[in-house]
């Protein structure tokens, strides 16, 4: 009888020392501090592995200690992948709530948008209320947020697009625009790649500048009647789909085929290329120090 009262009470000893262990783990489920990756996102299931995916698996590598979650900024995308497929993404407020719920106390967030844009701005300001709420909270920053994000930037482009670089022809990408100060960026990008004699390397945005007919008259002045379009976004989604590559008359490439060129176009999102990802993972050791 001595005996059964020894290890009964040694197994419920354990049983509340180890129920206390989880109780009071400072990282929730994991045990881990968590790498929130926050992106715009994407209803394209593919282009959606292929880039977000592959920066998140990327972090994920590079980070082994941190659990990394997802979010979206985009609930129009988030509603039409749990319509569609049953899969439920969180947005950020959403993936706030979670990241408390768990007990998370030190979290990174890391945005993979492409500038300090608007969307940028509006996931910084979904997260601030909840900045209490933990012990610490780091931010990587957007892609192009240095000079060298420019110059690694620039590395990756044009190791991707190797087989589209010969002198007949010129490479424009395309981007979305954006009303913010940050559209500059887009033009600082264009000129560094002249700068580094890249010059049948083209930029233009969809919504705003550079714009399609500033391509056209770089294209032109070059002498050149061969283009490869490719997406200046993470992935290769509507914009890229329709607005660059789709038969529409209004797309890039209807209207420059009408215009007399030669159009290949290529739907891989920034997200694939592994020097962006590296990007990313370098702008999360950076909000780490």
């Amino acid at each position: 009888m001595k005996n059964f009262f020894n290890y009964t009470f040694a197994a419920v000893f354990v049983m509340i020392a180890a129920l206390s262990s989880c109780a009071s783990s400072p990282e929730g489920k994991s045990g881990k501090p968590v790498l929130l990756v926050v992106s715009f996102g994407t209803s394209f299931n593919e282009s959606r592995t292929l880039t977000i995916g592959a920066i998140e698996n990327a972090l994920a590598a590079a980070y082994p200690d941190y659990e990394v979650r997802r979010a979206f900024t985009s609930q129009i995308i988030i509603d039409v992948i749990k319509k569609r497929e049953g899969e439920k993404i969180n947005n950020v407020t959403e993936a706030m709530r979670q990241l408390v719920k768990d007990g998370v106390k030190d979290i990174v967030v890391q945005s993979t948008h492409l500038m300090d844009g608007i969307e940028y701005h509006q996931m910084v300001d979904e997260i601030k209320p909840f900045e209490k709420r933990f012990n610490s909270i780091r931010y990587g920053k957007p892609l192009l947020s240095s000079d060298t994000d420019y110059d690694d930037l620039i590395k990756s482009l044009i190791a991707e697009t190797q087989q589209y670089n010969t002198p007949d022809a010129a490479i424009a990408y395309m981007g979305h625009g954006t009303e913010a100060d940050s559209n500059k960026d887009y033009e600082i990008l264009a000129q560094k790649l002249v700068d580094q004699g890249y010059k049948n390397y083209l930029i233009g945005t969809v919504e705003a500048e550079p714009t399609l007919d500033d391509v056209i008259d770089q294209a032109n002045a070059l002498g050149v009647k061969k283009l490869t379009l490719l997406p200046l976004m993470i992935v290769a989604g509507d914009h890229a789909n329709n607005d660059m590559a789709g038969d529409e008359e209004d797309s890039w490439k209807s209207i420059l085929e009408g215009k007399g060129f030669s159009v290949t176009t290529v739907l891989k999102g920034l997200g694939q290329y592994s020097g962006v990802q590296q990007i990313f993972v370098g702008h999360v050791s950076d909000a780490l120090k």
